[in-house]
């Protein structure tokens, strides 16, 4: 018996679509994971006192940090399951910090589709915004995806 996947097809979706992911939230222990697997020992992000010395007036997470976050966000929807050949590209800006106990989620948009060359499958490119708990945007950019054809 074969695996339905769950994702959704290049032609399922649709120019205006919005999925929005459930949220989570930043903990001290996301951003001491992050450091270690990336080596980013920056002080912003892992130095309480000098945290305190900077803008935020506290540590804040690493945006690439925030960035992975929401793409296990993006999986958590279920449309890119079994569906996605490739993400091509992610183009990100950064316009707000997120703090240690911050909470956020991902939205998604379709905002374009396009042929491929090869007919099984298309390009599917994303609005992508990662909010915090008071709904301004914290990430704000666009995904293209590769995604399969029916």
């Amino acid at each position: 018996m074969a695996n339905k996947t769950r994702g959704l097809t290049f032609d399922e979706f649709n120019v205006g679509d919005v999925f929005a992911s459930q949220a989570r939230t930043v903990t001290e222990a996301d951003v001491v994971a992050f450091a270690g697997i990336s080596g980013d020992f920056n002080p912003l992000h892992t130095d309480a006192e000098f945290g305190k010395t900077t803008p935020f007036g506290e540590r804040i997470a690493h945006g690439m940090l925030i960035a992975a976050i929401s793409t296990g966000m993006a999986n958590w929807l279920g449309v890119f399951e079994g569906t996605t050949i490739a993400l091509m590209e992610q183009v990100l800006q950064y316009k707000g910090a997120v703090k240690f106990g911050d909470t956020v989620h991902l939205e998604l948009t379709v905002a374009e589709k396009k042929e491929s060359s090869k007919p099984d499958r298309g390009v599917v490119i994303f609005s992508a915004r990662v909010l915090n708990q008071e709904n301004k945007i914290v990430i704000d950019g666009t995904w293209t995806t590769l995604m399969k054809r029916q």
